[in-house]
């Protein structure tokens, strides 16, 4: 996984954080709407689940994913390569450059989706006064 989102172009990066955004703004006003702690948690577990299983990306998901890649890449012993039927080389793209080449993108699309695209929504369906 973090040798896919090393690898990713801008355009693709930034598409997927504005996506991610979306499901988790969901997730938070669920979470607002629900009364109790159960509903709460029950509430954003399907928006959260979604974003991982579409394979969303999240600015703050990818400041964990991508330094345990790096750190598994290069701390992992041989009978771990061999237990997975893989090797170190298959991930040439995990490195720190890769890590600021993917949080970029993905954190702009975080914010553009939170902020003017939720936003937008918002105002268009709460605040925008009728004629």
């Amino acid at each position: 996984m973090p040798q896919t989102k090393c690898a990713q172009l801008f355009v693709q990066a930034f598409a997927l954080g504005i996506l991610c955004n979306a499901l988790v703004c969901l997730a938070v006003w669920l979470c607002y709407s629900a009364r109790t702690t159960t509903d709460q948690i029950l509430s954003i577990v399907f928006p959260i689940s979604a974003f991982v299983v579409c394979g969303f990306e999240h600015s703050v998901a990818n400041m964990y994913f991508i330094p345990v890649g790096l750190l598994i890449k290069s701390l992992a012993p041989a009978s771990f390569w061999n237990l997975i039927h893989d090797s170190p080389e298959s991930y040439a793209a995990v490195m720190w450059i890769g890590l600021a080449r993917n949080l970029a993108p993905v954190t702009l699309g975080n914010i553009f989706s939170g902020s003017v695209m939720v936003g937008l929504v918002y105002w268009f369906v709460y605040l925008r006064k009728g004629k």
